[in-house]
């Protein structure tokens, strides 16, 4: 059985570029949002993510229906911002992130934004590999398997990385003064 994301794909192979449409409109701002916790910079990250998906309009490569859709499109982007970074060499303002953050919510916005900030800003203090690892697994939502994938470690690694991770973030977010579980 394939994802969403597959069909749409193997669609968009076969011409339909509406089905391409819909894989942007799926994609699009959770890989915005994924690529700004490297680059930091909402601008550089909606590029990216352009450019990502001008990767599978200009390459068309053949999906092996093997693996999920949504775990190739992110190694895609997670290259991209990779390449990025090597280019530019330096780290850009982390602040513009809130706003690609806010999303309708039933909690009050303000409320949200403060607890999500809270959280960047301890993740940024985090080692590259604990933010990468944390941020795919529990923003948006890659299984294990899909984690080795897209880090291209084996499942005994991410395993590793997330169970030191976890704990590091709790610390830090514990030194800031945030004793809430929920994080």
């Amino acid at each position: 059985m394939t994802d969403t994301g597959t069909d749409y794909y193997l669609r968009f192979l076969q011409g339909d570029t509406q089905a391409l449409e819909e894989l942007v409109r799926l994609y699009g701002d959770s890989l915005v949002r994924y690529v700004c916790c490297f680059v930091k910079n909402e601008a550089a990250a909606e590029d990216i993510m352009a450019d990502t998906f001008a990767t599978l309009i200009v390459k068309r490569k053949k999906f092996t229906q093997n693996a999920q859709f949504k775990t190739y499109l992110y190694r895609i982007a997670h290259n991209k911002a990779m390449d990025f970074l090597r280019k530019t060499k330096r780290l850009l303002p982390w602040n513009e992130l809130e706003n690609v953050l806010c999303d309708d919510s039933p909690e009050p916005e303000i409320l949200l934004r403060e607890r999500r900030e809270t959280l960047y800003r301890a993740m940024q203090n985090l080692p590259v590999q604990y933010k990468d690892v944390l941020y795919l697994r529990y923003i948006d939502g890659f299984t294990l398997p899909e984690l080795s994938r897209i880090l291209k470690k084996n499942s005994k690694q991410v395993y590793n990385l997330l169970a030191r991770a976890k704990p590091a973030l709790k610390k830090l977010l514990n030194e800031e003064g945030v004793f809430n579980e929920e994080f």
